[in-house]
């Protein structure tokens, strides 16, 4: 079976459909919401870490957009593009961005061409992170890779075994990025309780989603030595808290989070 087959079938739970189910979303199917509950029922938290992690995408993009100058996002593994989005925050900071979004499903890729029909400087590619030459190929009929860029891994890398080398992946897209680029990063970790990560992983494979939590000094590894903006790596939800943010389940979003100057 290829990878374009296994991602048009919807018997497999895929790791975009299920997130956007913990999201509150409607684009999932059965085998994605079986797979979404049971993961709750043995991790809780894994929801707070969903919506922890969207705020952190949204805080570290207006960020980029409003105090570092960005106008150009790469978002790899983007997901289903839930508002608000990277094209959505980066254009009311900003007024002007150029946004491509990079996912390997080809449900998500239909339904965000639908919704970015209609969104000026947005686009999104077909692709898979782990082929950065053709994801980067394509990148560049949108964006100018010659000037700075946003490049974002926001909850995917986690989706990544160790086999693939995430680390040597991220090399490989950092290594194309210009002076004055960023890279904004999310992670899962298993540090809060790595038996029953360990275990959510175990039963993630077996419904055929990939799920590799890691520590803390693993994640960081993925910088490369870059300058990370203050705070640093920070669980997800600590990561430049504006007023409003709801914090009181900071503790249980389970995933770090950084923003690096390139």
């Amino acid at each position: 079976m290829t990878g374009r087959e296994r991602d048009l079938r919807i018997d497999i739970p895929h790791p975009a459909r299920v997130y956007d189910y913990w999201l509150g979303g409607k684009d999932n199917f059965e085998a994605d919401r079986v797979a979404a509950r049971t993961a709750l029922e043995h991790i809780p938290e894994f929801l707070d870490y969903a919506v922890g992690n969207r705020r952190f995408l949204v805080r570290a993009t207006r960020y980029l957009a409003a105090e570092a100058g960005i106008r150009q996002f790469l978002d790899i593994g983007t997901g289903f593009p839930t508002s608000p989005n990277v094209h959505e925050v980066a254009m009311e900071a900003a007024g002007v961005s150029r946004v491509v979004y990079v996912d390997n499903d080809v449900m998500v890729h239909s339904h965000a061409r639908a919704r970015l029909a209609m969104a000026p400087g947005a686009s999104a590619v077909l692709g898979d992170l782990r082929d950065p030459d053709a994801v980067l190929r394509a990148a560049g009929e949108w964006l100018d890779l010659g000037k700075p860029v946003g490049l974002m891994f926001v909850a995917c890398l986690h989706h990544i075994r160790d086999h693939d080398d995430p680390a040597g992946i991220v090399a490989r897209y950092l290594e194309e990025m210009a002076p004055g680029s960023y890279l904004v990063l999310s992670h899962s970790t298993s540090d809060m309780d790595p038996e029953r990560m360990h275990l959510s992983s175990v039963r993630a494979e077996q419904a055929g989603v990939t799920l590799v939590p890691r520590r803390r000094d693993e994640i960081l590894k993925l910088f490369h030595g870059k300058q990370l903006i203050d705070p640093g790596l920070v669980l997800v939800s600590n990561w430049r808290p504006e007023i409003g943010d709801a914090r009181h389940n900071a503790d249980r979003a389970w995933a770090y989070g950084a923003v690096a100057a390139l």
